[in-house]
């Protein structure tokens, strides 16, 4: 069992422009464990406001440096879900590097959990792309200081309904300054990535009359996606078709510059993390007159009830914080819009706020 403390200079780990709004990591650990296989991150963004909770991401990255740009940026988003959705959390967030279909084992999982243990509490670890609850009960071997665990072991259960649920409330917030109603009968949706989430997603779409298009690389969900939802179609690529809303429910990084010049789409809300490749794309999006709903805010409804395993919250009570997503995400674009700002910087500023009355 080894254990690694980043010490590099890379300035993404170590400064940001602005302490307030951006301040930099805590902590990055590199964890490695020879008899398993097991080679993960650990990063600890930011733990004004609490605890750093964000979910463990099990995937094949190509090279180490993809998996710590991810780890790194997904746990500084973390930090800005958890303090827009209002949560006493900070911001942290892991990956393993594999092939989950391949090197996934129950004793990886409980090297993996004896790790997060060594952060005596800084990080509680959850589910993510390439996990799930019934492997967050063997990390819970190894470690306490874990959440979403199955609910036959005390935990919550899979995060992607309520990941969904935030979604879709949010998207019904961006629907009314749009369209002036949230009605989404007939309205056209483009949903990229039909695994947990987006699968859950769309079945609120069909539910509220909502027109779903559907695309996804892997064949297997693809057609469990067309079993599920006859009244959907697949499609080989969402964002070039004409859509009154596009939701990245997949991977991040997919609101590239050309997608917000060229989108069909009125609205952008998604459960996909760090959709936008750069800052400077949610300009292109405004000057267009697209909506973004910032993913941190759109997709808050996992740690919401992550973080409800830590409370005293009945299932109702969860559930109606993360339907509350659909107030903050309308005041995020109200504040917006009156300030004459973009609606990533409105919640910047809400997040920024948080921070500093932390310190």
């Amino acid at each position: 069992m080894t254990i690694a403390h980043s010490q590099s200079s890379d300035a993404s780990v170590f400064s940001h422009p602005d302490m307030t709004i951006d301040p930099p990591h805590e902590q990055v650990v590199f964890c490695r464990d020879a008899a398993t296989g097991l080679r993960a991150i650990i990063a600890i963004h930011n733990t004004a406001l609490g605890p750093a909770l964000g979910g463990t991401r099990f995937y094949p990255y190509a090279a180490e440096a993809d998996a710590v740009g991810d780890v790194l940026r997904l746990s500084r988003g973390m930090t800005f879900k958890s303090a827009a959705a209002g949560l006493d959390l900070g911001g942290g967030k892991a990956v393993i590097i594999g092939d989950p279909d391949v090197d996934k084992t129950p004793e990886l999982l409980r090297a993996y959990g004896r790790f997060v243990d060594t952060l005596g509490g800084r990080y509680i670890t959850a589910g993510d792309v390439g996990t799930t609850s019934d492997d967050m009960d063997l990390i819970g071997q190894g470690t306490r200081y874990v959440a979403s665990k199955t609910v036959a072991n005390g935990g919550c259960g899979d995060t992607a309904p309520m990941t969904a649920l935030g979604v879709f409330s949010s998207l019904l917030a961006a629907a009314e300054r749009v369209w002036g109603s949230a009605d989404l009968s007939g309205r056209v949706v483009g949903v990229e990535g039909v695994g947990k989430v987006g699968t859950h997603l769309a079945g609120l779409l069909v539910d509220a009359g909502a027109v779903v298009l559907a695309a996804d690389p892997h064949a297997l969900a693809r057609e469990a996606f067309a079993a599920r939802f006859p009244q959907a179609k697949i499609v080989d690529d969402v964002r070039s078709a004409d859509l009154d809303v596009y939701a990245p429910c997949a991977m991040g990084g997919t609101v590239t510059a050309d997608l917000a010049g060229e989108t069909a789409a009125a609205i952008v809300c998604g459960a996909a993390n760090n959709q936008l490749t750069t800052p400077q794309v949610e300009q292109v999006l405004g000057s267009r007159g697209v909506v973004w709903v910032p993913d941190y805010i759109a997709n808050a409804g996992g740690v919401i009830q992550a973080f409800s395993e830590q409370q005293t919250w009945t299932f109702d009570q969860m559930q109606q914080k993360v339907e509350d997503l659909r107030g903050r995400a309308g005041h995020v674009l109200d504040t917006a819009a009156s300030k004459g700002i973009t609606s990533g910087d409105a919640a910047r500023l809400i997040v920024a706020e948080r921070l500093s009355a932390a310190r």
